[in-house]
C-alpha cells in the first residue's frame, strides 16, 4: 500500500492526529533518573554528552550549575547511585552489550575516576551499602569461578578489595547495614532455595528456611538498620507473596501486608531505620498502602499538587528532609521535582522529554481477559485517537492491532506511560499487552501454570487475548501483528510457526528460536537458577526434557512460515545469542522463505544506543505499515545513522534497501 494513501484506504480518523516523531519517543531524554546524595548536598541525574547518556552532578541548592562527571563515548551508562559518604558517584558499565558489568566510581569534587573491578569477563554485583561504614560497600565478583560470586569488601577511597566469603554454590548473599553477611541462599533439588544463616562468614549447616519450585518467589527483602528485623516476601501456605517481619533473634514472624490479587514485595523503607513505611499492591494498577501516617500525609499532599497519576519517590536524603518526586500521568508528560518536606515546597527540576509536551498521547486501559481454561489474564490496551471517540474505554470501530508481548517470561507488563504503546497507537494501531501465564506478580498458581508450557498454554493465552480483542470490536482477525523482545520475540516466532495464519506479520526482537541451544548457552553466572529454569521449561539433560524443548522450538517449524517476519538481534547478546536468530534465518533461507534480518554489531540483549533503537523502530514501522496499513514516518537517515547490518531481506521492507545505501 502506498504511503500517501493510508488514510483513505485504512479509514483511520487517526489521520488528523500529528505524527509523534520516533526520536521524541525513543531518543535520549534531556535528563533522567535524578537522585540526591545521602547528605542532601548534591543532585545527580543522567543526561547526554555528545549524544551518549552520562552522569551529571550539581549542588542541590544550584541545579543550574550541573556538570558532567563521566565521559562515556560509546555506550550509555545504564544507571548510577551514590556512595554512603556522598563523595562518590558509582556506576556500572559493560562492553558493547556483553553484560560483563564493571563498577566505577567518580569523586564528585576532584572528578577522579576509579575502575573498582578491572577484570575481563566478570560481572559485578552490588551486595550492600551502609549508613555507618560510609566509605565501604560489599560487592560480588565472579573472577575466581564464573558461576559463583565471591563477597568482597570494597574501600571506595583506596579501591582496596578484601575477600570476605567465597561464594561456591551460593546464589545470593543477604547483607545488613554493618556490611556483615547474615544469610546465604543455595539452589536445592526441589527447584527452590535453601536459606542459611551466616555467622562470622561461616554458613550454618542446616537451612533456616527452604522453598520448593512452587514457592520460588519467596525471599528476603532486607534488614532494618539495627539488624534486628529481617523482612521477607513469602508465598508458603498462600498463593500470593505476603510481606513478613521476622525477629532475627527469636525467629518470630509478623504479617505486615498481603493481597490475594498480587505478589507483594515492593516497599518504601525509612532511609535511616530501614523500617517498612509503605508497600505497593500492583495488580492492574499500582497502589501504595501506607503504614506510616506521616508518609501518607506527604503523598496525599503531593497527589493534590501534582494531579492525576501515580506519585513516586525516586530518592530520599538520610535526614529524610528532601525527596526527588515525580508522577506518571500516562498520557501526558511528567516533570521531576525536588520536594522539601519541612517547607512543603516543590521545585521543578526537569521534564525528561519536553518534545512530548502537547503531543497527542493517549490513555492506557486495563482489562481482565479470560483464558480458555478460566484463568484471568491482567492486560493493558491502548487505542489510537479516533478509535474511542466517546472516551468510554471501548472501541467504537475495529482498527489494526499489535499484540505486544513482554520478555522474561518471568516478568510482567504494568500500567503506566509506555513509549511503545504510544508510538504504535499514534501510527493507527490498537496495542494489547497480556500478562500470560508464567508472568510474575500474580501469585504462584499463575506463575506455575506456565511450567513446560512454552508454545502451548502460554501461547494459547495470547491467542485467547486476540480472540477477546476481536469480540470486543477492537480489531479484526486478519489485521493483528505480533511483536516483542526476548520471550516476546520467541512468542512472535511461535506465532508465525505454530499458528502460521493467525497473525498478519511478526516482529521478533532478540528472541530465541531453539530452546535447546538457548539453554546450552546461558551465562555461567546463571548457575544458581539453572535447576529452576529447567523445571519451568524442560530439562535438556533428559530425553523427556529435550523432547519438550524441541517441540516448543519455532526453529523446527520454520518451513510453516507464510507471513512476513522481521528479526532484530544484537551480536553480543549474552542471553539470547546471535545463533538463535541465525538458525531460524538459515532454516528459512534453505526453504526460500522471505525474512528480513537486522543485526547490530555493537548491541546485546536489546538496543541500548538511541540511534539503533530509533533505527530498528523505523524499520519496524515501515514493515508494519506494509502489513497492517498504519501510518509511517519516513525512514529518512535513521538506518544510516545506526550500526544496522542487514544480512538478508532488505528488499521486503518498503524503502529499506535505499535507506541502507551510504
Amino acid at each position: 500500500m502506498a504511503h500517501g494513501h493510508m488514510k483513505a484506504s485504512a479509514g483511520l480518523t487517526v489521520g488528523d492526529t500529528p505524527l509523534i516523531p520516533r526520536a521524541a519517543l525513543f531518543g535520549n531524554p534531556v535528563k533522567a533518573g535524578a537522585q540526591l546524595s545521602p547528605d542532601g548536598q548534591w543532585l545527580s541525574w543522567m543526561a547526554p554528552v555528545n549524544g551518549v547518556m552520562n552522569v551529571w552532578v550539581a549542588p542541590a541548592s544550584k541545579p543550574a550549575d550541573a556538570k558532567a562527571i563521566t565521559d562515556s563515548k560509546d555506550r550509555p551508562i545504564p544507571t548510577h547511585f551514590w556512595s554512603g559518604n556522598g563523595e562518590q558517584v558509582l556506576f556500572v558499565k559493560d562492553n558493547a552489550g556483553d553484560e560483563n558489568f564493571r563498577l566505577y566510581g567518580v569523586n564528585v569534587r576532584t572528578g577522579e575516576q576509579k575502575d573498582y573491578t578491572p577484570f575481563d569477563k566478570v560481572r559485578v554485583r552490588m551486595l550492600g551499602g551502609s549508613s555507618k561504614r560510609l566509605d565501604e560497600v560489599l560487592v560480588g565478583i565472579n573472577n575466581r569461578d564464573p558461576r559463583w560470586h565471591d563477597a568482597y569488601l570494597l574501600n571506595l577511597k583506596t579501591g582496596e578489595l578484601k575477600l570476605v566469603m567465597k561464594g561456591d554454590g551460593i546464589g545470593a548473599f543477604s547483607v545488613d547495614d554493618d556490611l556483615q553477611v547474615r544469610m546465604a541462599s543455595r539452589p536445592n533439588a526441589a527447584g527452590g532455595v535453601d536459606y542459611f544463616e551466616v555467622k562470622d562468614n561461616v554458613v550454618a549447616e542446616k537451612p533456616l528456611l527452604s522453598t520448593n519450585l512452587e514457592d520460588s518467589s519467596t525471599g528476603p527483602i532486607g534488614y532494618t538498620t539495627d539488624g534486628k528485623t529481617l523482612y521477607w516476601m513469602d508465598s508458603r501456605d498462600r498463593d500470593t507473596t505476603a510481606v513478613f517481619a521476622q525477629d532475627t533473634r527469636t525467629g518470630a514472624r509478623t504479617l505486615i501486608a498481603q493481597d490475594p490479587r498480587a505478589d507483594l514485595g515492593a516497599t518504601l523503607r525509612h532511609p535511616v531505620t530501614g523500617v517498612v513505611q509503605a508497600y505497593a499492591v500492583d495488580y492492574l494498577t499500582n497502589e501504595w498502602k501506607f503504614i506510616d501516617k506521616n508518609l501518607k500525609a506527604d503523598f496525599d499532599w503531593l497527589q493534590k499538587q501534582l494531579g492525576k497519576g501515580e506519585v513516586y519517590v525516586a530518592s530520599r536524603t538520610r535526614a529524610d528532609d528532601k525527596w526527588i518526586v515525580g508522577i506518571d500521568p500516562v498520557s501526558s508528560v511528567a516533570a521531576t521535582y525536588l520536594y522539601d518536606r519541612k517547607t512543603k515546597k516543590l521545585s521543578p527540576l526537569y521534564v525528561a522529554r519536553p518534545e512530548l509536551q502537547g503531543a497527542p498521547l493517549v490513555p492506557m486501559l486495563t482489562a481482565e481477559i479470560k483464558a480458555r481454561d478460566g484463568l484471568t489474564l491482567p492486560s493493558y490496551l491502548t487505542l489510537p485517537k479516533g478509535a474511542d471517540t466517546n472516551g468510554d474505554g471501548k472501541a467504537d470501530k475495529p482498527v489494526p492491532m499489535v499484540l505486544f508481548v513482554h520478555g522474561g517470561p518471568w516478568a510482567r507488563d504494568s500500567y503506566g506511560y509506555n513509549g511503545y504503546h504510544q508510538w504504535l497507537a499514534n501510527r493507527g494501531y490498537a496495542v494489547l499487552s497480556v500478562n500470560f501465564r508464567a508472568s510474575t506478580g500474580f501469585g504462584k498458581k499463575f506463575l506455575s501454570a506456565g511450567n513446560m508450557q512454552w508454545g502451548l498454554a502460554m501461547h494459547n493465552d495470547l491467542l485467547d487475548a486476540v480472540d477477546w480483542a476481536v469480540q470486543q470490536g477492537v480489531t479484526t482477525k486478519d489485521k493483528v501483528a505480533i511483536m516483542g523482545g526476548s520471550y516476546g520475540g520467541y512468542a512472535a516466532l511461535a506465532g508465525v510457526t505454530f499458528t502460521p495464519t493467525t497473525f498478519a506479520c511478526a516482529v521478533d526482537i532478540v528472541g530465541p528460536s531453539n530452546l535447546e541451544t538457548l539453554l546450552s548457552t546461558i551465562p555461567p553466572y546463571w548457575e544458581a537458577g539453572r535447576k529452576q529454569i529447567y523445571s519451568r521449561m524442560g530439562d535438556p539433560t533428559t530425553e523427556e526434557g529435550k523432547a519438550i524443548l524441541r517441540a516448543a522450538s519455532p526453529l523446527y517449524k520454520a518451513d510453516q512460515i507464510v507471513r512476513p517476519l522481521l528479526i532484530g538481534q544484537g551480536a553480543n547478546d549474552p542471553r539470547v545469542k546471535q545463533a538463535e536468530s541465525d538458525q531460524i534465518v538459515g532454516a528459512m533461507q534453505a526453504k526460500k522463505i522471505p525474512v528480513t534480518y537486522v543485526l547490530y554489531p555493537d548491541e546485546g540483549h536489546g538496543f541500548a544506543k538511541p540511534n539503533n533503537r530509533i533505527g530498528f523502530n523505523a524499520i519496524t514501522e515501515a514493515f508494519l505499515g506494509q502489513c497492517l496499513g498504519g501510518r509511517v514516518e519516513p525512514l529518512g537517515e535513521t538506518v544510516r545513522q545506526s550500526t544496522a547490518q542487514i544480512p538478508t531481506g532488505a528488499e521486503h521492507v518498503p524503502g529499506l534497501a535505499d535507506a541502507m545505501k551510504k
